[in-house]
């Protein structure tokens, strides 16, 4: 995400942009269901939800999705 997208996102956005970065230990943009039961809890209670294609990790960009529907 660049600084200029982020500076037009909302304060919402932008507390999961941080739980997000604090989740993703290894900073490989992608949270595992472990990351995100150790930092992201309601991420990990809709983890198969959001992850529907079954990679077994959700990106920043499918969590916004569904946060801003």
């Amino acid at each position: 995400m660049t600084a200029q997208a982020q500076t037009q996102i909302s304060a919402e956005d932008k507390e999961i942009v941080a739980k997000f970065k604090a989740a993703d230990k290894n900073h490989d943009g992608k949270l595992t269901l472990a990351e995100a039961q150790a930092g992201m809890p309601r991420v990990a209670a809709h983890f198969s939800y959001i992850d529907s294609e079954g990679r077994g990790y959700v990106t920043l960009d499918q969590i916004l999705a569904l946060a801003n529907n």
